[in-house]
């Protein structure tokens, strides 16, 4: 079987879809009562789709093949067969791919190409899919460094933990590991993964119009296509994860940043049983128009000229067990949860009324705009407001109102903060725990820095922070780089940066397979 997608008479598929961060909205976002604060980020997931271009098995009869790699990872190549003929509709079964029989499991990969493959007969026909199959596929899965932990590869070339350090690593570098092993950061590796596999099949097998990631946006503006590959994609990665999750991170994987209310559960329920294979009907429940999907998503972005920073702190946090006492917490007490719960869900929501609106202020008022950033870049937050005074010849008003918008961003972001430690030592949760909480502080006292905390369900794992980004500033101005220089000195806990910003792609994206630096190289690596 060839691996080089130069060897088919059309270019492969590619198709990708980005990484999540969730700003505010940690396990409130599991309720429908409550939206979540997701942004997307630059760190994306890609899968290539080719044609197989050689017969793996004498005649022209063989079976359909549909290969899986995985180069990033060690022994992680996955062989499927395709049956059309079975009693249940079509079958995918994994088969040894190397002599000696071995052959590792992928979960979220066999479900996914199972399921995706049955709602295609479903909706385009068996005949039809046979015919875009071919004689197989050849797939490979391959995701941006900051999925996972880059440490061992800084040390092994004595780089320091920089994101100078970083830039110099190669595209989709190897992570020397098998993928049950490797040290995920956080940025929802599995929903992205999913959604860019999910939707690149869907698109290689023409079940959805080729125009169907041309257009962005939340629910009122996504094609029909989008929104069949995001809610086939939740049903999925629910599927694999054995239980029915909020969704956010499948749904920026779709979607891009958004302001995020999760879909009923029940809308999945009856296709939630473990088997390979099903003879429930999929595509009455996945269909854009089932209304049970009752899911929002509205646009959402960060203010102009702020950067999103993501640093990985190497202590490790169990997510599934930190949920599990929350929501056994929240049930044992479920006035005081609710209380509380409708304390955080004011706050967060008027993080991000306010982060919108410093958009709009931009938008309307620019220069007093640009000029306010470059002020509180320069003194801590303490200062912003100091002097009501602050340039002569310049509409003070307009400047002032652009000071107080990114004030209250750090006053609610802190506040946010508190109450989320508040529910964990009620619950017993390390939800922000005294590490972080000490190091959040010290990130958060750095001039230009507007707000911090620990996204999603918190632990040790990662923080996130908004700084200022100035434009026209040397290196040595920038808040980034003076963040930079606390994560490097700092010693209460291990600290190393992640590249990633928020997206400009609106989620799941169709790509050129030249354009991605160091893709070509790893698909066409035997």
């Amino acid at each position: 079987m060839s691996s080089s997608p130069s060897s088919s008479s059309s270019p492969p598929t590619v198709v990708s879809s980005s990484g999540k961060v969730l700003l505010a909205g940690g396990y409130l976002v599991l309720d429908p009562a409550y939206p979540g604060v997701v942004v997307s980020t630059s760190s994306r997931f890609y899968t290539v789709i080719d044609a197989i271009s050689e017969p793996s098995a004498p005649g022209a009869d063989g079976p359909i093949q549909i290969r899986v790699r995985s180069p990033q990872f060690l022994d992680a190549t996955w062989l499927y067969f395709v049956d059309f003929a079975g009693p249940d509709g079509v079958h995918v079964e994994q088969v040894p791919d190397n002599p000696n029989g071995a052959s590792t499991k992928n979960k979220f990969v066999h479900l996914a190409l199972q399921r995706t493959l049955a709602l295609g007969v479903e909706l385009v026909s068996a005949g039809t899919l046979q015919n875009a199959l071919g004689r197989g596929l050849d797939i490979t899965i391959v995701g941006d460094n900051d999925f996972y932990s880059q440490r061992a590869q800084l040390t092994a070339q004595n780089l320091p933990p920089t994101l100078e350090s970083l830039a110099k690593l190669p595209p989709f570098n190897k992570t020397g590991v098998t993928l049950p092993d490797v040290h995920k950061t956080g940025l929802g590796s599995s929903a992205a993964l999913i959604t860019s596999l999910v939707s690149g099949l869907l698109l290689y097998l023409k079940v959805i119009p080729s125009d169907s990631f041309a257009t962005e946006g939340g629910t009122e503006t996504a094609s029909e296509g989008r929104k069949l590959a995001h809610n086939l994609s939740q049903y999925i990665h629910c599927l694999a994860q054995g239980k029915v999750g909020s969704g956010f991170d499948v749904s920026a994987a779709a979607f891009g940043s958004q302001l995020y209310t999760r879909f009923d559960p029940a809308v999945i329920q009856p296709l939630m049983n473990d088997v390979t294979d099903s003879s429930e009907q999929l595509a009455p429940i996945i269909s854009p128009s089932n209304k049970a999907w009752d899911y929002r998503v509205e646009p959402f972005k960060l203010p102009p000229h702020t950067r999103l920073m993501l640093a990985d702190v190497d202590a490790g946090s169990d997510t599934p067990s930190l949920v599990g006492k929350v929501l056994k917490w929240r049930k044992e007490n479920s006035a005081d949860a609710k209380t509380r719960w409708d304390e955080l869900d004011a706050l967060n929501q008027k993080l991000s009324r306010v982060l919108l609106r410093l958009g709009e202020e931009e938008a309307k008022y620019p220069t007093a705009y640009r000029k306010a950033v470059k002020y509180i870049s320069t003194i801590q937050s303490v200062q912003w407001l100091a002097n009501p005074n602050i340039i002569e010849n310049e509409k003070v008003s307009d400047f002032r109102r652009v000071i107080e918008a990114f004030v209250e961003v750090n006053q609610t972001s802190e506040e946010i903060r508190a109450k989320m430690r508040e529910m964990g030592k009620l619950a017993d949760v390390p939800i922000e725990p005294p590490e972080q909480t000490a190091l959040l502080d010290a990130c958060v006292s750095v001039a230009g820095v507007i707000g911090g905390g620990v996204p999603g369900a918190g632990g040790y794992d990662a923080i996130w922070l908004l700084v200022c980004d100035p434009p026209n500033c040397t290196s040595e101005e920038l808040p980034a780089t003076r963040v930079e220089r606390v994560w490097s000195t700092y010693k209460g806990l291990d600290v190393s940066p992640l590249l990633a910003a928020e997206s400009v792609a609106k989620g799941v994206r169709v790509e050129k397979f030249d354009d991605v630096p160091g893709l070509a190289a790893i698909v066409r690596e035997q």
